[in-house]
């Protein structure tokens, strides 16, 4: 949980920033947090919130030349990323930080065989020969429990099914056995059976290789199931944090009530209209200073003008103090 054990990574207001036409717009505004060793923090909240964004910043992957670090610290395992070299970056991107992108129907390259782009990871991060990194990336297929190994590694990506894909792209992202893994929305357009499978899997080689995970997804039902902690984020910040327990039994932020209450559940009466949180949420350049929730609700001005303060409620929970927003 948040503060028990040792933290391999902390995150500490974070600033990142776009250059557009209309100058530089914060997507991330001062997003701290932390991610305990060996346990897993989920990153929730609508599309456009900076979930991503921010994943992206903790490696360093952002779009160049637009995207750009203004602030903040993101330290692992005590070295601060943000002020690391381009060399010391590639060595931990990919090798201690594995990475599985938004994206994992097209993360592989369809021009190349399977085996050689697992393999690839081998070689640029322990420098294997080509038939050691071969050989390791064939016992890499088969930890994430593809069958026929040996014969899947001479296949190209359009010869595997979308949830055959998303374990090889595990496998490239745990190949240097990580200490933290980034998953950025992992279960994307494949069916639930499917992604059960990939998140049961994940969690048995999370606790096999003792790595701490960071798990970005839309779905509450997953961080509920998979999570110690939650970060709930909202137009680039951070709304409320607390551990999954906490959150879901004594949600304070009227974001985070939205989100538990658009959730169907069983005895949700048959053909009635789901819960939904009304508007969207704002552009870039539209941001407030204030509280942006009141912002998307349209309330008072001067609620919107003063950024509310994020504070430790209870022990563990912290949440953004918006006089409106802030439900004790």
């Amino acid at each position: 949980m948040i503060g028990e054990t040792e933290n391999i990574l902390e995150v500490d207001k974070l600033i990142t920033s776009f250059e557009t036409e209309r100058g530089l717009m914060r997507a991330v505004d001062q997003v701290s947090f932390s991610v305990p060793a060996g346990m897993t923090l989920g990153i929730v909240g609508e599309s456009g919130c900076g979930k991503s964004v921010t994943a992206m910043s903790i490696v360093r992957l952002l779009p160049q030349p637009a995207g750009k670090i203004l602030g903040g610290h993101v330290y692992f395992k005590g070295q601060d990323l943000v002020r690391a070299s381009d060399s010391e970056i590639r060595k931990i991107r990919g090798g201690e930080i594995g990475v599985i992108f938004q994206e994992p129907m097209a993360a592989l390259n369809p021009l190349h065989r399977i085996g050689r782009q697992v393999a690839e990871v081998f070689r640029i991060h322990k420098d294997l020969s080509k038939r050691d990194a071969w050989d390791a990336a064939t016992e890499m297929l088969d930890l994430v429990r593809i069958p026929a190994p040996a014969r899947r590694m001479m296949d190209y990506p359009h010869h595997l099914s979308g949830g055959m894909r998303q374990r090889v792209v595990i496998a490239m992202a745990l190949a240097c056995r990580p200490s933290l893994l980034i998953a950025d929305e992992p279960t994307t357009a494949l069916d639930v059976t499917v992604q059960a499978q990939i998140l049961d899997l994940m969690e048995q080689i999370q606790s096999e290789m003792g790595m701490a995970t960071i798990l970005i997804t839309h779905d509450l039902g997953v961080i509920a199931e998979t999570c110690d902690d939650v970060v709930v984020m909202y137009a680039g910040r951070v709304v409320e944090r607390a551990s999954a327990v906490e959150l879901f039994a004594n949600p304070l932020h009227a974001y985070t009530r939205g989100l538990l209450a658009s959730i169907p559940t069983l005895d949700t009466p048959s053909k009635s209209l789901l819960s939904t949180i009304p508007g969207t949420v704002a552009s870039l350049a539209d941001y407030s200073h204030g509280c942006r929730f009141c912002q998307r609700m349209g309330r008072e001005k001067n609620v919107i003008r003063e950024r509310p303060q994020f504070a430790e409620v209870s022990t563990g929970h912290w949440v953004e103090t918006c006089p409106i927003c802030y439900q004790p």
